[in-house]
This record gives structure tokens, C-alpha cells and sequence, in this order.
């Protein structure tokens, strides 16, 4: 296939309408880690509606973690004159059409470029297409990218900034090297799903009874690997990681976070005071724009490995990552950069450099995003899953339509058509903010 399947002839996008739309996790201390203690987990979340009358929507959002969720929504908004009006055909054809439009927009693009509210507003629009596409093609996305011809995929991605590392051409060459066995591979990928790593036990806020019990259940559930946060107080962080490498024993890994918190002394001394726990990777030690911060790190505290991604913000930062050495493990997310269409770019980048790919999940909905993108990049790219994993957190699942499924420690491949992205009516109903049924409560006691 060269993209998509035609849309009915005629049909144009009708409608972007959008949700700020806020659930109240930081009563219970869930996501709360040394930079972020009380985090709303929230959605700037948008359907796009057509005329084609066959019920099909795109759906589409970025994740924030409460107050600035409407900025947010208010971002999305912006771009609506781009998307309103466009015939459904040629976008679900062509994504990337619609990607440079938005990109290229110069008064929006200089609140950017390329970074920030409005290119996750770009990737939340963008999202959505895809996710239209997917269902109108009657297939999960995963399955949409790794059956599209590898020049229709390399047609998506824009090169710019990046061909001092990646040409159009090298990209099309690890595309095809990527497609022999993919039918082997997604049999596989059916039978057995791709493997997950859990961080529900190491909330910052999360006592050690809590931490214990929770590790240990995640040990019985299949899991391999778990993932700490740590940055706050270094006596603490000492004692958790002493408390759950006893609760999960020498041969699971443990991954610890520190969200940015840390200079790049600070980094190195800290992490390095971990080491006699084992730890697997150090994960965002520093700030995210500090490339040459992260390869000092790396130097300073291996065979510990370095990991971030989650909050690098395009396609050229990563590049710059993967040139200067500076991780072990790129952390893609679904929602930061703009969208599927730029997420294509990175993944190649890291096939490009052989650096594994373990994307940042948790939030809302951002397991069931990214799942797709790694088992694509199984499936028609990588072809492998050494040491490889998906993060996934155990909550917000049940106001999806079509949630993840965790099977001994595996993600179990989607099968329905789409992107997993849409939303229960009645949660959107429920948690709108401030006017759900919820916040309208809250917010009057």
C-alpha cells in the first residue's frame, strides 16, 4: 500500500472540538516524583468530525499535568483554520501535508519553533489525523505504518535539520531493510505482545510499605524491570532503592528517575552513591536541552546507562543527543513533539545510531499512543526488542475506549482500528474542567 485508503469522495473535516479535560491524580500522590509532587493528570484533548457519513473520528490530544491544560486547549484551538474545511482524502493520504502547513505557519511558528504549547498542539492536531486514517483503513495504527511502503513512510518525515545525520535515501534504506520477516514478526508480535516495564511502584510520594507491595506484584505480574523515582532527598532515595531491590531480588531491573532535578556534578555524584543497587538507567538526570550535560553524565556514572526523551521537545535535539554520544536509551514520547509524523523521524534516527528505543508512557493515554510507534519500529524497522521495553503505569486506563492490555508484563497488540485514542464520552462528561460533573463539585466546596 502507498497510504491510507480513500475517504468518501467529497468528504471534508467539519469539525475540531476540544476538552480540557483533568483528572484529579495528585490526591493520591500518583505520577508525583521530585520535580512534579502534585500532578493533575490532564488531556488538551479534540475530535475532529467529518461529512463522509460513515461515523468515523479522529481523535487526538497532548498530556499536561493540570493548571496550564488550557493554554493548552487554547493552542490546539489555534490551529483550527488549518484543519476545518480540508478534504478527508488527501489528508489521511497525506499527513504531512497538513504537518508542514501547521509547522510552517510563521506567526504561530515563532512562539517555537518547533517546540513548546504549539508544536504539542501540532502534535495533538496530528494525532488525530492518524488516528482517522487508521480507522478508515480498517487497521491499528502499528499495523497501517508497517504495511505502508517504505517511500510513502519516508514521504512523512521531515528532513530538514536532519541530513547532516539522516538523508531521505539512508532513511529509505533502513526501511527496507527493516521489512524482511515482518510477517514473522507481527505473527510474533500477536502471540506475545512487546514488552513493558512498570514504574506504578515508584511514586515519590509512595510510603515503602506501599513501594514493597507493589513491586513484589509487579514482579508476580510479569514484569522484568520497574523504574524508581529519586531526586529529592539522597538518604530517602538510598533507602528506597535498598527497600525495593529486596522486595524484587538481584535479577529484575531497576531503572530510577530523577525528572530533571539534578546539575551535572550533582548528576554524577548522585547516581554514582546509587550504584550499589544496580541501578539499570539514570533517567533524566539533568535538563532535557543539556546535550553535552547528558554525555558528561554518561561518562561520569557508567556502566549505568543514561535515558531521556520524554520532555525532549523535536526531532533535532534528539539528533544531537544520538551525535554527541550522550545516551544509552532514547525515550520517545507519543505527545512532546508533533506527532506521529516526527516521531517516524526520531525512530529512524535512533535505528540509525542503534540506540534502543524505550518510550515514556504513564500520563493519560500515553501507553496507549506510543504502543503503536514501538511496535511498528518492531515490526518493519528494528526488527528486534533487545533491550527494549515500554514503560507502562497502571492507572487512567479505564476511560479509554480501547485501553491498553497487559499480559504477563507484555503489551498486548491493539487490534482494533485507530490510534487508541478515543475517550468515553462520559469521562470527558465527568472530568471537563471546570465544568464537568467532577470539577463543578470541587470547585463549589
Amino acid at each position: 500500500m502507498s497510504g491510507p485508503v480513500s475517504a468518501a469522495a467529497g468528504a471534508r473535516i467539519t469539525g475540531l472540538d476540544t476538552y480540557d479535560v483533568r483528572f484529579p491524580t495528585s490526591r493520591e500522590l500518583d505520577g508525583s516524583d521530585a520535580m512534579n509532587p502534585d500532578p493533575d493528570y490532564s488531556a488538551a484533548y479534540l475530535v475532529l468530525r467529518t461529512d463522509a457519513g460513515d461515523g468515523l473520528e479522529g481523535h487526538g490530544f497532548t498530556f499536561t499535568i493540570g493548571r496550564g491544560n488550557d493554554v493548552q486547549v487554547a493552542a490546539v484551538e489555534a490551529l483550527r483554520a488549518h484543519v476545518v474545511g480540508r478534504p478527508v482524502a488527501e489528508l489521511c493520504a497525506d499527513p504531512a501535508s497538513l504537518s508542514r502547513d501547521l509547522v510552517g505557519d510563521s506567526q504561530l511558528r515563532w512562539l517555537g519553533p518547533e517546540k513548546g504549547v504549539m508544536h504539542m498542539a501540532i502534535g495533538a492536531v496530528l494525532n488525530a489525523v492518524w488516528d482517522l486514517a487508521a480507522k478508515r483503513a480498517g487497521l491499528p495504527l502499528w499495523r497501517l505504518l508497517a504495511q505502508a511502503e517504505p517511500e510513502w513512510l519516508v514521504s512523512q518525515v521531515d528532513f530538514r535539520y536532519l541530513t547532516d545525520a539522516l538523508t531521505p535515501g539512508r532513511a529509505l534504506e533502513l526501511l527496507r531493510k527493516g521489512r524482511p520477516g515482518s510477517a514473522e514478526r507481527t505473527a510474533e508480535l500477536l502471540r506475545t505482545g512487546y514488552p513493558a516495564y512498570t514504574t506504578s511502584p515508584g511514586w515519590l510520594g509512595y510510603d515503602d510499605a506501599k513501594l514493597t507491595r507493589l513491586a513484589r506484584q509487579a514482579v508476580a505480574d510479569g514484569f522484568t524491570q520497574i523504574k524508581l523515582k529519586v531526586g529529592a532527598d539522597l538518604a530517602d532515595d538510598v533507602r528506597r532503592c535498598r527497600t525495593a531491590r529486596a522486595a524484587v531480588g538481584p535479577d529484575v531491573r531497576i531503572a530510577i528517575d530523577a525528572n530533571q532535578r539534578w546539575d551535572v556534578a550533582q548528576a554524577i555524584e548522585w547516581t554514582n552513591a546509587l550504584a550499589e543497587f544496580d541501578p539499570y538507567w539514570i533517567e533524566e538526570p539533568t535538563s532535557p536541552d543539556d546535550v553535552l550535560g547528558h554525555a558528561a553524565v554518561r561518562r561520569g556514572v557508567a556502566p549505568v546507562k543514561v535515558a531521556t526523551g520524554e520532555h525532549v521537545q523535536n526531532r533535532i535535539v534528539f539528533k544531537q543527543l544520538l551525535q554527541a554520544g550522550a545516551i544509552d536509551v532514547l525515550q520517545l514520547d507519543a505527545a512532546r513533539v508533533g506527532g506521529v509524523n516526527e516521531n517516524l523521524a526520531v525512530l529512524l534516527l535512533a535505528a540509525e545510531f542503534g540506540v534502543p528505543v524505550c518510550p515514556h508512557a504513564g500520563g493519560v493515554g500515553l501507553c496507549e499512543l506510543v504502543q503503536h510507534l514501538s511496535m511498528f519500529d518492531y515490526v518493519a524497522l528494528s526488527g528486534t526488542v533487545a533491550d527494549r521495553a515500554i514503560e507502562y503505569v497502571d492507572h487512567l486506563h479505564q476511560h479509554f475506549t480501547d485501553p491498553v492490555v497487559i499480559v504477563n508484563g507484555h503489551y498486548a497488540a491493539p487490534t482494533a482500528p485507530g490510534f487508541s485514542a478515543a475517550v468515553h464520552r462520559a469521562s470527558i462528561d465527568t472530568y471537563r474542567y471546570p465544568d464537568g460533573a467532577y470539577w463543578a463539585e470541587e470547585l463549589d466546596t
